[in-house]
């Protein structure tokens, strides 16, 4: 008998060990990656796909099928390697949807909706230990073609502890298996012959049930419909946006539409963190956002991003170039739980004042603390031939609702908004329970207390009158020998950060509107679009020189005047 060197990797990655030296597919090898060489999970994907029958599996008569489309991701868990998610494998080699999980997903549905029905489709206990059966049979889900081969590794890279906490701590990015947009038939029979107006009626139930989401990691974005269904707590907010792209482990670009939860998540976290003491902070935002504490926590809203047009391009030259996007579309927030009315009206106005706060002071998904430097500061890019990374990002309603969403029309606005997003989460707080005081999470970077925090806001009267962009690349106060005036910069500083180092400050150039009467109704007021922006600097000082130096400079300069947090004063 001959021995085979190294003859575990004669065995397909699917069928290794998740150890070190085997098979890991969550572990993204930064070495790897700078060498060009491919992770285990592009391995393992590939054998994966390589050896799926060419032909997608389809259900026969009389299984009744439907097809819907998947608005981003979906993946299934099939708990088969531990430390992992990755696809339940079906028939074929083919991602499954099974059919328990589907026939759970239709029983809370039909509960809700049709509740008189369900033993009839699903099945009930009729005596203690004794069970009739349902009529329906559920044959879970296949794609309906190969195009889910594509874009299968997918990038979770936690950062609520870096960005929000500690200027201290660590983040990795991590691998999952998920399938990008797919195309999904689902199967379902019955034991009895059914017409057609009830066959419209199981699917409505269905349907019903994909409207919450279906696989895991549903309360993130993954595993929604195109099209927003469910019961909305909140109803669609129309946004248009650009920004750079995330990136895939092949360096392609990827709008990410879960870039909305984690920015409004990680801003009720500092909210919180300025009512409350840290860990009761991170258990409120885990039971309305979910989270991992313990055995994994359902939150009570789930995020739905409608994109109603997209535009992708590479931006910049060079080893500059990296994928940017643009974007529209349609902010929705369902609740996932019953809960009362009282509670609700608390959530939804809640969710609508974390919805205004991420739009006024930053935006969504990569570098959201700074202005869009391609509208704001374009000679950044055309003295450098776009030889620069890609800066910031800029966010703004979309004609249609701007009577309920804008709220800020100018830099009056400002203090009155916190005031009432800090007072409608001190009501949720109080409805948990969770009695107020003084103290708060006061070892946070960014909690959002009077003491931590200060806005500082001007009006720039178009999208080349920015005064604060510059200083973020060099000297907000030029030298001057003769006055003996020093130079002072904020650039790669504490305050703003470098390259590993989050700042201390976020830049904001919010589009203004202005209230005009309505033709139609002189007792009522119409927003219009206008030319100018509010320059928003929200700074989280530090007590460094610099940080010091720099808000005693906003004081005397004068442009810029304060609108939140304790009042400056110069010692």
């Amino acid at each position: 008998m001959s021995n085979i060197p190294d003859a575990y990797k004669k065995v397909p990655m699917m069928f290794q060990a998740q150890t070190n030296g085997r098979c890991q597919l969550q572990r993204l090898d930064p070495d790897r990656k700078k060498d060009g060489d491919p992770q285990d999970a592009e391995i393992w994907c590939k054998q994966w796909t390589g050896e799926t029958y060419p032909v997608t599996p389809i259900f026969e008569e009389p299984v009744k099928t439907r097809e819907y489309s998947i608005s981003w991701r979906f993946v299934t868990n099939s708990g088969q390697d531990d430390g992992v998610i990755r696809p339940v494998i079906g028939a074929s080699g083919y991602p499954f949807y099974p059919g328990s999980s589907m026939k759970g997903a239709f029983r809370q549905a039909c509960k809700r909706l049709f509740s008189d029905r369900l033993g009839k489709y699903c099945g009930q206990e009729i005596s203690k230990g004794d069970f009739s059966p349902g009529i329906l049979r559920f044959h879970g889900g296949y794609p309906v073609d190969k195009s889910w081969t594509n874009g299968l590794v997918d990038l979770v890279h936690p950062q609520q502890e870096r960005q929000v906490m500690s200027s201290t701590a660590k983040s990795s990015a991590f691998i999952q298996i998920s399938l990008y947009q797919p195309t999904i038939q689902f199967g379902i029979s019955a034991s009895e012959e059914l017409d057609e107006s009830e066959w419209e009626e199981i699917w409505q139930i269905w349907e019903t049930a994909m409207g919450r989401g279906i696989g895991c990691r549903v309360s993130a974005g993954y595993g929604h419909r195109d099209q927003l269904k469910g019961e909305l707590l909140y109803p669609p907010h129309l946004l248009k946006g650009q920004g750079m792209a995330s990136k895939r482990l092949d360096e392609s670009g990827e709008f990410r539409p879960n870039i909305f939860r984690a920015a409004i998540r990680g801003h009720a976290l500092r909210i919180f963190g300025g009512l409350t003491d840290a860990e009761t902070a991170k258990r409120e935002v885990e039971r309305i956002f979910g989270g991992v504490s313990g055995h994994g926590v359902w939150g009570l809203l789930m995020m739905n991003f409608v994109t109603t047009n997209f535009e992708s391009k590479l931006f910049g030259n060079g080893q500059w170039e990296v994928p940017s996007y643009k974007v529209e579309g349609e902010l929705g927030w369902l609740l996932s739980q019953e809960i009362s009315e009282e509670h609700k009206a608390a959530l939804k106005n809640l969710i609508l004042h974390l919805n205004q706060f991420a739009m006024i002071f930053g935006g969504f998904g990569k570098s959201w603390r700074r202005a869009d430097h391609r509208l704001f500061y374009e000679e950044y890019y055309e003295e450098n031939n776009y030889r620069k990374p890609l800066i910031g990002c800029h966010w703004q309603w979309k004609k249609g609702r701007y009577a309920r969403d804008v709220k800020v029309y100018g830099s009056k606005y400002v203090t009155s908004f916190l005031d009432k997003l800090q007072e409608a989460a001190k009501i949720w707080l109080q409805l948990q329970n969770i009695k107020l005081t003084t103290s708060y999470a006061t070892g946070w970077r960014e909690a959002w207390h009077p003491d931590k925090v200060m806005v500082w806001g001007r009006i720039a009267s178009n999208k080349e009158s920015s005064e604060a962009i510059q200083w973020l690349h060099g000297a907000y106060q030029k030298r001057d020998n003769k006055a003996q005036v020093p130079e002072l910069s904020i650039y790669k500083s504490s305050v703003t950060g470098r390259v590993g180092q989050i700042g201390r400050l976020w830049h904001r150039m919010y589009p203004l509107m202005k209230l005009e009467p309505d033709p139609n109704d002189s007792a009522k007021k119409i927003p219009k679009p206008t030319a100018s922006y509010l320059e928003l600097l929200t700074i989280f000082p530090d007590g460094s020189d610099d940080c010091l130096n720099f808000l005693k400079f906003l004081a005397d300069d004068g442009q810029f005047k304060q609108l939140w947090g304790k009042p400056w004063e110069i010692e």
